[in-house]
């Protein structure tokens, strides 16, 4: 059957679970053809220059979730991957002060106390709850849903999975159902009252999340971003010397030693299709290549709605697809700078522990909340929330000497604009808007800056296929995480046309750079090839 197809199987998309889905499928022997639109591989995990001299991650920008699985099992050190812990993890400055991260528990709960007592002694119960349902996270992100279709094979799956859970004791359990249903300010109101103590946990609850720290779900996207670690050491974040591109090279490496083919400036027009079944791609220069199988590492409404002919999916399947939800509310901009970031709360230009952390412009819950109701109401944040790194100040790669280059994570800003405006025409408003927020805190910023490269969630969609400015492929709500991620019955990466998968972040367990839904895809592509021999 093989030699009728060019490969065994056809990976559409050379971001991250792309390549990892082709690494695993070429260490089992098959032949993999990956075929990429952009003229690198990596997809939004790219490190680019934006300015002479000036390299940074565009879109991705930090490293905590790659699974350590898929780092041991590719071999990725050995493909140059080095990750390094940052010095300080996170940072808060506010208008006289900031609220620093050390990753050292005892430094950390005595800078809580120097803000709150009550909440530094809340500290150890709250970390230790979070990391409980981490570890039950963990243990899931790695397994195959279970479709709900009532198998005896499915409801087995079911129970398996669900031993884990029933092994923890009755509080654990409780809060892991409040964990995913939830709002993130409701969850940490548990624990904490500071100001301060709030907005630094409940920054995590609004990441990549166009909604309020107060709307429901939003404590599941906190977890979401907890599960990860940095060479060994849990809920830790870190750098990819090289940038986010590392980890897509070091990928695309661990791939090509396995004997994949990978190819750029090579867009997919359309996915072939026989009696239901997938065979084959067809590129937008005309060549046809086929293959067995067919895994798409694209947002499922790009797969489903413009690679695929709808006539080939179910009506109820289509429906899903079509209210597929993709909103981050995200803008990313990356900015040369002459000097370091002089923060009224920590002053100075020389590098300092708190420039090499992840910097987080949001002083309170309620300033987050304004954030999210101005965008509602006007396209974008006036006083956006913004997450600021500096890679430089610890990979000294990325800028001349002397000089830095800045992350800027910023919400909110809706990929649905009002009153007939498109972000061609409001960008550089935007632009001025987070400029003024970050000079608030450090007055020299703006003067500092050299060159920016801006992407609104319209620039997002068009350059890197994140459909809705969405970093996750699909947001983290509960009706589109786990069994229902991207529709219910094909939460196990098989799609309704026979031969074709979904390898990326609109597959479980959702987005971040996890490498685990490209993981998870191919394990069971390589099960399928198996029982088809």
């Amino acid at each position: 059957m093989a030699s009728q197809f060019d490969f065994d199987t056809i990976i559409i998309g050379a971001g991250h679970n792309g390549l990892t889905a082709a690494a695993y499928l070429g260490q089992a022997g098959h032949s993999v053809k990956v075929v990429e639109a952009r003229s690198v591989v990596g997809g939004a995990a790219v490190t680019e220059e934006f300015h002479p001299g000036f390299r940074n991650s565009v879109c991705a920008y930090t490293v905590s979730l790659l699974n350590p699985k898929v780092i041991a099992d590719l071999d990725l050190a050995r493909h140059g991957l080095k990750i390094i812990e940052r010095p300080m993890s996170n940072f808060l400055p506010l208008d006289d002060d900031g609220l620093r991260v050390w990753p050292d528990a005892k430094r950390w709960k005595a800078e809580v106390a120097r803000f709150s007592q009550a909440d530094a002694d809340s500290l150890d119960t709250y970390n230790a709850t979070l990391e409980r349902l981490a570890d039950v996270l963990r243990q899931l992100i790695l397994e195959t849903p279970p479709n709900a279709g009532g198998s005896l094979a499915q409801l087995w799956k079911l129970w398996r999975m669900s031993k884990p859970v029933l092994a923890l004791d009755r509080q654990t359990q409780q809060d892991l159902v409040d964990i995913f249903t939830m709002s993130a300010a409701d969850f940490l109101a548990r624990y904490f009252r500071h100001d301060a103590v709030l907005a630094l946990f409940a920054f995590d609850g609004i990441v990549g999340t166009m909604a309020s720290p107060h709307a429901p779900g939003t404590a599941y996207v906190l977890l979401h971003h907890c599960f990860g670690e940095v060479n060994g050491k849990h809920g830790v974040w870190g750098h990819a010397i090289g940038g986010m591109g590392a980890i897509s090279q070091a990928l695309a490496a661990a791939a090509r030693a396995a004997g994949a083919d990978i190819e750029v400036d090579a867009p997919v027009a359309r996915v072939l299709t026989h009696n239901n079944r997938a065979t084959g791609v067809e590129l937008a220069d005309g060549r046809i290549l086929t293959a067995r199988k067919i895994a798409a590492n694209t947002n499922p409404k790009i797969l489903f709605e413009h690679l695929l002919d709808p006539q080939e999916l179910p009506p109820e399947f289509a429906t899903r697809i079509r209210n597929w939800r993709c909103k981050s509310g995200t803008m990313r901009l990356n900015v040369a700078l002459k000097e370091l970031p002089d923060f009224i709360a920590a002053p100075g230009t020389d590098p300092q522990d708190h420039h090499t952390a992840g910097i987080i412009l949001a002083p309170d819950m309620a300033y987050m909340e304004t954030a999210y109701i101005d965008a509602r109401r006007h396209g974008f944040s006036a006083k956006p929330v913004v997450e600021m790194l500096i890679p430089s100040t610890i990979d000294s790669t990325l800028a001349p000497k002397g000089q830095h280059v800045a992350s800027l994570f910023c919400q909110h800003f809706d990929f649905d604009l009002p009153d007939g405006k498109t972000w061609d025409d409001i960008k550089p408003l935007a632009i001025e808007a987070i400029f003024d927020t970050v000079s608030r805190f450090a007055p020299n910023f703006r003067a500092s800056v050299l060159a920016v490269q801006a992407l609104t969630p319209l620039d997002l969609e068009r350059d890197f296929g994140l459909v809705g400015g969405d970093i996750f492929h699909g947001s983290l709500d509960l009706n589109q995480i786990f069994s229902l991620r991207p529709a219910l019955g094909h939460a196990d990466y098989r799609m309704p046309v026979k031969g074709l998968y979904l390898c990326g972040s609109g597959a479980h367990p959702g987005g971040g750079v996890t490498g685990v839904p490209g993981h998870n895809a191919a394990r069971e592509m390589i099960r399928d090839f198996r029982r088809h021999r």
